[in-house]
């Protein structure tokens, strides 16, 4: 495979990933110059022709904002370009937290994000692991929803034997179910509350894991307070070693510290988002790629093939 099949740009939040799923393909990243003028403002300019050309552009959106912002930029500036389609591949999805308006006189910011990206020229969207996965229907051109449930699997083979695995929240349960199916394992539900932003309680466990192994799935890890409270409801219930799989680690603010000071075993965690360092709680988190995947699905969206397959691993 080569540069002339298409073309694979990286925006500035996600180089390493971008160079992984390049390398996958066995072909280089394309140039393109970024840069920022005194006051912020960001200048995109692509350093090679890509009129007619299938263009891939992998930019996660997760904060600051101009990292979505460089990404609308990009777009932008491959359709004045000339690009033949352009897809915009978002390993980490950001605002999709905010995807209905559940309190008065909010903003549905997901939706007000899937318009930018489509107004901005992408054909198509490519991403993994959705907060909410009905955010596919706010867009009105192809999306391509990728699971991180096919990347962790591997991990937990060799604990699967006395294995549940939980949801943190009942939002979660089609994702956990697939990784119970996958495993052989029971499935469990925490019932929560959120009184505000980054603030959870644990009402009820529905569920045994009295003498378990558990596996806490999720596809974000923000401030980890969500996760931690967790970990303590199911120590308390008996559980006992406690693993995670999360997709997108944000891991903000206190979240280090949290994580270094739980009786969580492992976490593990993909590449979608870049984190900076892991000191703290280096012996407990370890970091997945998902370039894999990201490479397989580009390969076969530009070859118009069947990427079905990649989503077997969420059905059932």
């Amino acid at each position: 495979m080569t540069s002339e099949d298409f073309k694979i740009f990286s925006g500035s939040s996600n180089r390493l990933l971008a160079g992984k799923i390049a390398n996958k393909l066995e072909m280089p990243l394309g140039s393109v110059e970024l840069e920022r003028f005194s006051d912020g403002e960001i200048w995109v300019k692509y350093g090679e022709n890509i009129r007619g050309s299938d263009v891939f552009i992998v930019q996660s959106t997760n904060p600051p904002t101009d990292n979505l912002l460089e990404l609308l930029i990009m777009v932008d500036a491959a359709k004045r370009a000339s690009a033949r389609n352009i897809t915009a591949v978002i390993p980490y999805f950001g605002y999709a937290r905010q995807d209905r308006k559940d309190q008065p006189r909010v903003s549905i910011t997901a939706k007000l994000v899937a318009n930018l990206i489509t107004v901005a020229g992408a054909s198509r969207v490519m991403t993994m692991d959705l907060h909410a996965a009905q955010i596919q229907g706010f867009f009105d051109i192809p999306f391509d929803h990728l699971y991180g449930s096919s990347v962790f699997l591997g991990c937990f083979n060799d604990i699967a034997e006395n294995l549940v695995v939980v949801s943190p929240d009942v939002g979660g349960i089609k994702m956990a179910r697939a990784y119970a199916k996958r495993l052989n394992a029971d499935l469990v539900v925490i019932d929560k509350r959120r009184p505000k932003q980054n603030l959870a309680e644990v009402v009820h466990i529905i569920g045994n894991v009295e003498g378990k192994d558990v596996l806490i799935v999720d596809d974000l890890i923000d401030t980890a307070g969500t996760f931690v409270n967790a970990i303590q409801a199911l120590k308390a219930k008996g559980a006992n070693r406690i693993f995670g799989a999360v997709t997108h680690p944000l891991l903000s603010g206190p979240a280090m510290k949290r994580i270094a000071e739980s009786e969580l075993i492992k976490l593990f965690v993909t590449d979608t988002i870049e984190i900076g360092s892991t000191k703290e709680a280096k012996n407990k988190i370890s970091i997945v790629t998902a370039s894999d995947i990201f490479a397989e699905a580009i390969k076969r969206t530009y070859y118009n093939e069947s990427i079905s397959s990649l989503f077997d691993v969420d059905k059932g």
